[in-house]
C-alpha cells in the first residue's frame, strides 16, 4: 500500500453514518469491497454481489486480507458432499482521467452484472416519519391527494406507500379498498411489511433461536421465523403475496437481517451474529440463506411489483430488489438524525445508484420539527442526485412554499435528476459541495449543521 493511501469501505446492510475516506486502519472491517485513493488514482477491490459467503476486508501496510464468513448462524456449515462457490474476487484499475466517485461508479458495475432496476425513477410519500405507526386509511387518501397535486402532468406517477401501524383493523378496516382509492388518484400503492416476524403463538419448530442475540435477553423475546425450515418459509412469503393480492405495487420488506441475525449492522463488525447457535437447515451459509429468502420473496410479489429492502443486504439483494433502502433512518423529529445518516449514505452509497439497484437514502420528514430550511435542502439533494425520493409530509408543515418545492422535486426526480454527487467526499462524513453532470446547473453547497454545529451527545 502507498504511504499516504485513504481508504473507503462499505457495510454490511444499512450505512450508519459513519460511512468515509480514512486513511490505513488495519483492524478497520469493510464489507463486500473497499476503494483506495492515491491522489490521481482511485482502485477497487470486492466480490461481486451474491457471492455464498459473508465477505469482509482488511487493509494494513503489508497489504490486503479477505475473510470469507462461512457460518450458518453462528457455527459452522454443514455441506455434506456439495462444493459452494464462496466468492468471486474482482478488481478494477483506475484510470487517470475519473474522479474517484467515476471510478467507484464503474467498479460498482463490475460487481454486478445484472442489476434489477425500476423501469422510471421512484418517488412520492411514505408516511412513517409524521405518523410513525399512528396512520390510517383517512390519512393514506390525504397523502395520496397530495402527491396527485404535486405530480400533476408528470407521466412518472408517484407512490404513496403505507408504513407500519396498517395491520390495525380499526384504521384500515379494507386494505382492498385503501389500495384502490389510491390509484383512483392516479397514485402508485405502496406498502411496509416485516416478513420475518412471528406471533407469540407461533410453534417453536418454525423459530429462530433466541441465542441469535447472545445475551441480551430483551431482544430475545423477538419471535422470528426460521427461514429454512418450508414451512416458516410460507409463512413468510404469505405475507408479501397478501400485500399483492390487496392491489400494492411496490412491497417494502424491512427488518430481516437483524431479525434473522440478532445483530444490527452498526453492532455486526467481523462478526455478524453471536457464535453458538445455528439454522435449523444446516446446509446452507448465511449468505446463501439470505440470498435465498430474497429470491422467495421475488417470487411471492412476482415480476411485476417492486421490491424495495430496508435492513436488507445490498450486496446480496442487488439483482433481486429494484431499491434498497442504503442508510439507517433519518427523522422527522431531529434533524441531527437525517444529517449524520441521510447525507452519509445518499454521499456515499451513490455509486451505487442504478449499478446495484435504485439506491434510497431515506424519506424527507416533512414535520414542525425540522426545520424548514434544512429539509429544503435535503430534498433538493436528493432529487438532484438521482436517487429514490419520499417524503413524508405532516399536513400541519406542508404550506404553498412547501408543496412548490416538493413539486419542483418531483419534476427533477422523475425526470431522472441532475447527477449531482458529492465533491468534497474525501473530506467529510458530511459532504457540503456537490456538483452536477455538465449542462446540469452546476455546482451547489448545502449546509446541513446549524450555528452551534453537529450534536455532540448523539442522534
Amino acid at each position: 500500500m502507498k504511504p499516504g493511501c485513504r481508504v473507503l469501505g462499505d457495510h454490511w446492510e444499512r450505512s450508519y453514518g459513519d460511512l468515509a475516506w480514512r486513511g490505513i486502519v488495519p483492524e478497520r472491517v469493510m464489507p463486500w469491497y473497499f476503494l483506495t485513493w492515491d491522489g490521481a488514482l482511485c482502485h477497487g477491490y470486492g466480490v461481486k454481489t451474491s457471492a455464498g459467503a459473508l465477505c469482509f476486508w482488511q487493509v494494513d501496510g503489508e497489504g490486503v486480507s479477505l475473510w470469507l464468513d462461512l457460518s450458518n448462524g453462528g457455527e459452522g456449515v454443514q455441506l455434506g458432499s456439495r462444493r459452494l462457490h464462496a466468492a468471486t474476487i474482482v478488481s478494477r484499475a483506475g484510470k487517470r482521467d475519473e474522479t474517484a466517485f467515476e471510478s467507484a461508479r464503474a467498479f460498482c458495475r463490475i460487481m454486478c452484472d445484472k442489476p434489477r432496476l425500476p423501469s422510471a425513477p421512484l418517488y412520492g410519500s411514505n408516511d412513517w416519519y409524521y405518523a410513525y405507526g399512528k396512520n390510517s386509511a383517512e390519512q393514506t387518501v390525504r397523502d395520496a391527494e397530495l402527491m396527485a397535486e404535486l405530480s400533476s402532468g408528470l407521466p412518472v406517477r408517484p407512490f404513496t406507500v403505507i408504513d407500519d401501524g396498517w395491520r390495525d383493523p380499526a384504521r384500515f378496516p379494507d386494505m382492498r379498498g385503501v389500495a384502490a382509492a389510491i390509484r383512483d388518484r392516479r397514485v402508485r400503492p405502496g406498502i411496509w411489511i416485516r416478513p420475518l416476524i412471528a406471533p407469540g403463538d407461533t410453534r417453536k419448530e418454525l423459530l429462530l433461536p433466541g441465542a441469535r442475540f447472545g445475551s441480551q435477553k430483551e431482544r430475545a423475546s423477538e419471535l422470528a421465523y426460521d427461514p429454512t425450515v418450508p414451512d416458516a418459509l410460507e409463512l413468510i412469503t404469505a405475507k408479501a403475496s397478501e400485500v399483492v393480492g390487496f392491489g400494492f405495487e411496490l412491497v417494502k420488506h424491512d427488518y430481516s437481517t437483524y431479525d434473522l441475525l440478532g445483530r444490527w449492522g452498526s453492532e455486526m463488525g467481523a462478526s455478524p451474529t453471536t457464535p453458538g447457535w445455528h439454522l435449523q437447515d444446516r446446509s446452507r451459509t448465511n449468505a446463501e440463506v439470505i440470498s435465498d429468502l430474497y429470491s422467495a420473496l421475488r417470487k411471492a410479489v412476482g415480476e411485476k411489483t417492486l421490491l424495495l429492502g430496508c435492513n436488507t443486504v445490498g450486496h446480496l439483494g442487488a439483482g433481486t430488489f429494484e431499491s434498497q433502502r442504503t442508510g439507517d433512518d433519518t427523522s422527522g423529529q431531529h434533524w441531527e438524525r437525517t444529517r449524520k445518516m441521510g447525507v452519509n449514505t445518499l454521499a456515499f452509497r451513490l455509486p451505487q445508484d442504478r449499478t446495484f439497484f435504485a439506491l434510497d437514502p431515506d424519506c424527507v420528514g416533512i414535520t414542525p420539527a425540522i426545520p424548514w430550511e434544512q429539509n429544503r435542502q435535503w430534498l433538493e439533494v436528493i432529487a438532484r442526485s438521482g436517487a429514490a425520493l419520499f417524503v413524508s409530509p405532516d399536513p400541519t408543515a406542508i404550506g404553498p412554499e412547501q408543496k412548490k418545492a416538493i413539486a419542483e422535486a418531483f419534476r427533477v426526480t422523475a425526470a431522472g435528476g441532475a447527477g449531482l454527487r458529492a465533491q468534497d467526499w474525501l473530506e467529510t462524513t458530511s459532504p457540503e459541495r456537490w456538483v452536477g453532470s455538465s449542462g446540469s446547473g452546476g455546482d451547489v453547497r448545502y449546509r446541513w449543521c446549524n450555528a452551534e454545529g453537529a450534536d455532540p451527545f448523539g442522534t
